[in-house]
């Protein structure tokens, strides 16, 4: 009997491979995204009230808690930027349209959830040292927004960065 030493034709092979490379690139894009908000949240603290109203233990949960949403809100983002894009075999193919997507879904959705917690929920307010943006009749906080733009850019630059060394 002769075996061939030709390639596998399984045109399935190859997208196992891409999705693989996709789930590992989502989990390195969701650990740096969350060491780089954690970091964040700490540094953006004294822009709201509960840097001189709350309590160590109070600021702690707030950092941990908010931290924990933007791990959730990034994995939303990254999954909606596929979906939408459809973007199968990222991030072999169409970087940039779920790079983009994703700082988009991102910056949206922090807007809607500042407008919510601050104006509608009371949940958190801004320290008067907060730059805002002026939309209509309501500010919103330029460094919340600002996050959702550095972070993910920079997570998805490091993320495409580690993948072409591990391709090389």
């Amino acid at each position: 009997m002769r075996v061939s030493k030709a390639p596998i034709q399984d045109p399935t092979l190859s997208t196992r491979i891409r999705g693989s490379s996709g789930l590992h690139a989502a989990g390195v894009y969701l650990g740096v995204t969350a060491v780089a908000d954690l970091l964040w949240e700490s540094l953006q603290l004294p822009l709201y009230t509960i840097w001189t109203t709350g309590t160590a233990r109070e600021i702690a949960f707030a950092v941990l808690h908010c931290t924990a949403g933007d791990v959730l809100i990034a994995y939303g983002a990254l999954f909606f930027a596929i979906i939408a894009g459809r973007c199968w075999l990222w991030p072999v193919e169409n970087w940039t349209r779920v790079a983009t997507l994703t700082i988009v879904f991102g910056v949206a959705f922090t807007a809607f959830s500042e407008w919510l917690n601050v104006y509608v929920r009371y949940a958190w307010t801004y320290a008067p040292i907060m730059p805002v943006l002026r939309i209509g009749q309501i500010d919103l906080g330029l460094a919340p927004l600002a996050q959702w733009i550095v972070v993910p850019s920079f997570a998805l630059a490091f993320v495409k960065w580690r993948l072409s060394r591990v391709r090389s």
